[in-house]
């Protein structure tokens, strides 16, 4: 049953006695000096509307002088609301709050939308979680076809010389560029013009290295390996259109790979160390299967090394975190912790390093460039756009961190030992398990 108007009065009166603050919550107050006095707040319930003037009127009256005796204030007088809730309603305020202030609820609305969005461009959504996020991950872009037709075959970062980076780097053909960086990186590991028969290229992609692999060493058989079943399916079909039969892809872990030991000749790994969760097990695989006077091979992204520039900050470990998990990385290590790893093995010598940031940084907005310069392909496609946008934003603070040295691009090579003799083999085992 709705309370009579007194009921509601002395409710509000027993819930506001000792505390004067609390009036011009219930009430509007009015001075003397105004002609008509604000309008309260304290108004008949919809139920009530049947009171008559005269009560209604005489109801004010009371309320008024009630109020004033229990909390008189100088100069001010209490004037309860003679109005009902439906003169005026919340909806009709903001309407016409938002007609007379255009300009200002319209640039308020760009600042929350704005928020929104960077809020959400902000929070990662990609976190690795195991080894079948990343397969997952590779699967959808290969399915979608849109880092085949902007990168070409090649999934990594290209290579720029000191003469294109002073030209400008959009001069440049973006896949050409991927190229150049397998050419590079071959002349680089010294394994060129060596007699090279089993090639292994760990985290192969859709094999765009193993295919020039195999067309560099054609008396090779190359082997490519993958956690992506759709990036196998992808490179055999592009090996069998080049008319290439030197060369294989399989879906293999990289940490728990079937090769017997001492298989390859050249172990190629190109940025596929920053998806693995052990690092110190990729190493040990790979040194595992190459063979004694092998090469190996390593090119990917790092982060620098605190053991020499010291630790990191909290605001590199929150940019790190971000490019962690939103393109499923568990972490990553500098390029320095690499070669200390291969090096703990005991099996491995004339290791060396390189950090290629100058020569391959321009690829992050290079890769977005060619997405302005030709965008159909994605416009074409509304299904990728929200993951369009947020590769865009990766790549610029991909970009970022390199600029800034807390990413770096880290060459890694060296050769495992020869064994001269079964004794020496058997000691250089003995160093690597003992390591393990």
């Amino acid at each position: 049953m709705a309370l009579s108007m007194k009921s509601q009065i002395a409710v509000v009166c027993a819930t506001t006695v000792g505390n004067r603050n609390s009036v011009p919550n219930a009430l509007h107050r009015s001075a003397h000096t105004r002609s008509r006095p604000r309008q309260g707040c304290i108004r008949s319930s919809s139920s009530n509307n049947n009171f008559s003037s005269s009560q209604q009127s005489e109801s004010d009256a009371n309320v008024n002088t009630l109020l004033s005796g229990v909390f008189p204030k100088q100069n001010e007088v209490y004037q309860v609301s003679t109005t009902t809730s439906t003169d005026r309603s919340p909806l009709t305020s903001a309407q016409t709050f938002v007609s007379e202030n255009p300009v200002a609820v319209g640039v308020g609305a760009a600042i929350v939308a704005a928020g929104g969005i960077k809020y959400i461009l902000d929070t990662p959504s990609r976190t690795y979680t195991s080894g079948n996020t990343v397969a997952t991950e590779y699967d959808a872009w290969t399915e979608e076809g849109i880092l085949e037709h902007y990168w070409g075959e090649h999934i990594h970062l290209g290579y720029y010389t000191e003469e294109e980076r002073a030209a400008g780097y959009l001069k440049k053909d973006f896949i050409e560029a991927k190229k150049d960086f397998t050419y590079e990186m071959l002349k680089w590991s010294g394994a060129e013009g060596k007699d090279v028969k089993r090639i292994l290229d760990c985290g192969c992609g859709i094999g765009g290295t193993s295919r020039i692999l195999a067309q560099k060493f054609p008396n090779a058989q190359v082997t490519g390996i993958t956690l992506s079943p759709n990036q196998v399916k992808r490179g055999t079909e592009l090996a069998k259109d080049q008319g290439l039969s030197n060369v294989e892809f399989k879906v293999m872990d990289a940490l728990n790979q079937e090769h017997a030991d001492n298989t390859f000749d050249l172990v190629w790994a190109c940025e596929s160390g920053e998806h693995m969760p052990d690092k110190k097990k990729y190493v040990e695989e790979m040194v595992r299967v190459l063979a004694p006077g092998g090469t190996l091979a390593v090119a990917t992204w790092c982060q620098r090394d605190q053991e020499t520039t010291g630790p990191l900050t909290q605001e590199d470990k929150d940019n790190l975190q971000y490019l962690y998990d939103e393109w499923a990385h568990p972490y990553f290590i500098s390029y320095e912790e690499y070669a200390r790893m291969m090096d703990r093995t005991g099996v491995m010598e004339s290791l060396a390093t390189e950090n290629w940031v100058k020569e391959t940084i321009n690829s992050w907005r290079h890769s977005t460039w060619v997405g302005v310069f030709s965008p159909w392909f994605v416009i074409m496609r509304p299904h990728v756009w929200y993951k369009t946008v947020r590769d865009i934003v990766c790549l610029e603070r991909m970009h970022r961190a390199f600029d800034r040295g807390l990413m770096t691009y880290g060459m890694i090579k060296g050769t495992k030992k020869a064994v001269s003799s079964r004794s020496d083999k058997a000691e250089d085992l003995n160093v690597y398990n003992m390591e393990k």
